[in-house]
């Protein structure tokens, strides 16, 4: 039996109440997760390969002796895709990298002074970890999410992780988009241990400086315990289940909401499906249109157990539901009213944003070019989704003539005697005695 959203007015709730019903799912691993990602850290920090092998065979029910994807096997992934398949991998790439290489940002170089140069020049991440899952279902979409704004930073190392299947290979979907998208490198290992691979490096594998992607809660565990040591890697942004929040008035089509909220649903089990809505009679509409879009779904399971904590919000006007939508801050919002982009200013905690009744969340996912790795469980109020600027960092520069100096000079001197740092005040006197006795 499935359990139907049911449409609550949310002028009528108390605070506790409204507090519920947008209490996401737990995030923090439960302690037997935790302590079972740290001993697999542990394992494969000790064990390198050996446990590698070990951790892939227990967890995977696969024995491989090499982990890296051979020419061959991309061959082989190459041959097994329909030329359909292909030729929407290829469109899906074209167009992320078309939105991403938009992306680039220059350098600054300028005199802040006179004899006063200052920059900031971009160097990409030299050695990058890219995490493609394929639990409930492989995806493909994320190797060129991560693998696209990867290429086009210029990192020089782009290595991919996505789990073997039974038979050893991994699949033809991921390989292909990967390959296509440009990663360096291909490793078939999944999980926890995938993570410590990358982080730490074992006799095979060389450690990077940064992992990217998403994953199960395992996955999640293992990226924040890697981050949190010094010895270990960077991760790219804070992780939960998927989520959307879907803002409409009455001229939104019942059915498009549905759809929109199905299509999160399928993710997991644990996806959050939110409707605010101005109008009552929609969110009745939608209520009825879920369970009978829900039954044509090959996920369906999963998406019902999603329904269940589904939530169909009525508020009294937009302003309300902005206001609801920036203090829950969804990875995904869609805005489906009668002028969707009259609402874009006044939205300021989002991920990614789908405005009216033709941008369905499933484009973002794919191919409309924005990329679908997004900050999760509320971290869209002070993350922004992946681009490329992740895959870089900035260094600052700074060159002084003798004159630029001595102009400075006055104000170093006198900062650094505020502060009772002499050696400062020193290194500047030092190099004015200098200049004078040159002079």
């Amino acid at each position: 039996m499935i359990a139907t959203p049911q449409p609550v007015t949310w002028s009528i709730l108390s605070d506790d109440e409204r507090a519920h019903l947008l209490r996401r799912p737990a995030l923090t691993p439960a302690a037997d997760v935790d302590a079972a990602v740290s001993q697999i850290i542990a394992r494969v920090r000790r064990d390198g390969d050996d446990a590698l092998r070990e951790l892939t065979e227990e967890l995977d029910n696969v024995r491989l002796d090499d982990f890296l994807v051979r020419d061959a096997e991309f061959a082989a992934a190459r041959a097994a895709l329909s030329a359909a398949a292909r030729q929407a991998i290829d469109a899906a790439i074209t167009n992320v990298r078309r939105f991403h290489e938009a992306q680039r940002t220059p350098d600054i170089d300028i005199e802040t002074v006179a004899g006063v140069r200052c920059q900031r020049v971009t160097r990409p991440v030299q050695s990058v970890g890219l995490y493609v899952p394929a639990g409930t279902a492989p995806l493909p979409s994320a190797a060129i999410m991560l693998a696209v704004p990867a290429a086009i930073a210029g990192c020089p190392r782009r290595a991919s992780c996505t789990p073997p299947r039974r038979d050893g290979s991994a699949d033809p979907a991921v390989l292909v988009a990967a390959k296509r998208a440009g990663v360096s490198e291909v490793l078939k290992l999944g999980g926890a241990q995938a993570i410590a691979a990358l982080a730490y490096g074992t006799e095979s594998i060389a450690a990077v400086d940064k992992i990217f992607g998403p994953g199960n809660t395992w996955v999640t565990a293992a990226k924040t315990r890697v981050a949190a040591d010094p010895e270990g890697s960077a991760v790219d942004m804070p992780a939960g289940p998927s989520e959307v929040l879907v803002i409409a008035d009455e001229t939104a089509d019942p059915d498009f909401v549905a759809s929109d909220l199905l299509s999160q649903a399928e993710h997991g089990g644990d996806s959050q499906v939110i409707l605010l809505t101005t109008c009552a009679e929609l969110a009745e509409q939608v209520a009825r249109a879920l369970p009978t879009q829900l039954n044509e779904l090959s996920r369906r399971t999963i998406a019902a157990e999603a329904l269940a904590h589904c939530r169909l919000l009525i508020v009294k006007d937009l302003q309300a539901a902005v206001t609801i939508s920036n203090a829950y801050a969804p990875e995904h919002l869609i805005i489906q009213v009668r002028d969707a982009r009259a609402l874009l200013e006044s939205i300021t905690n989002a991920g990614s944003v789908f405005l009216g009744s033709w941008s369905p969340e499933s484009v973002g996912d794919y191919c409309s070019g924005t990329n679908h790795v997004l900050p999760t469980y509320g971290a869209a109020r002070s993350y922004s989704g992946l681009g490329v600027e992740q895959f870089t960092r900035q260094m600052t520069v700074q060159e002084l003539t003798a004159a630029g100096l001595r102009t400075l000079s006055p104000t170093v001197i006198e900062l650094a005697t505020l502060e009772g740092l002499d050696a400062h005040a020193a290194a500047v006197r030092l190099r004015l005695a200098a200049t004078e006795r040159s002079s």
